[in-house]
């Protein structure tokens, strides 16, 4: 890493716990409450910091408005099974203005892209293995 770079970066990191204290305060605003994980995670503050401020800003894009946001986190969570992730988001999607029909509709479509992911690659096998007799 090049001298200033490197001078850069320590210098940011010598204000790791303000901005981790920032980071806490602006997630349970934003949530409606502490996610399980960040406590534990700042117990390592150069990582937490970097971690933290990454995801904050990829949580609230510049391009989504929060409500959508918090829906697409929603079907992420659906979609990989992090429940309590799940009903941290869905929480903060109502916090944002979202309905509880949004939110179903937000988890039917991850539904469905869940089951593709399963019948996909199972059918190209089965089209393979067992091909259709004309």
């Amino acid at each position: 890493m090049k001298t200033e770079s490197k001078k850069v970066m320590d210098d940011f990191l010598s204000h790791k716990e303000l901005i981790s204290d920032d980071l806490m305060d602006e997630a349970e605003e934003v949530l409606g409450t502490m996610p399980f994980i960040l406590p534990i995670l700042r117990e390592r503050p150069e990582y937490f910091v970097l971690s933290s401020l990454a995801d904050f800003m990829v949580g609230r894009p510049q391009h989504l408005d929060p409500k959508t946001a918090e829906l697409i986190a929603i079907a992420a969570a659906a979609g990989t099974g992090a429940e309590s992730c799940a009903k941290l988001h869905m929480k903060a999607a109502q916090k944002e203005g979202a309905s509880r029909e949004e939110i179903f509709d937000t988890i039917l479509i991850a539904c469905l892209i869940g089951k593709t992911k399963v019948m996909a690659p199972a059918l190209r096998i089965f089209a393979e293995v067992v091909p259709k007799k004309d």
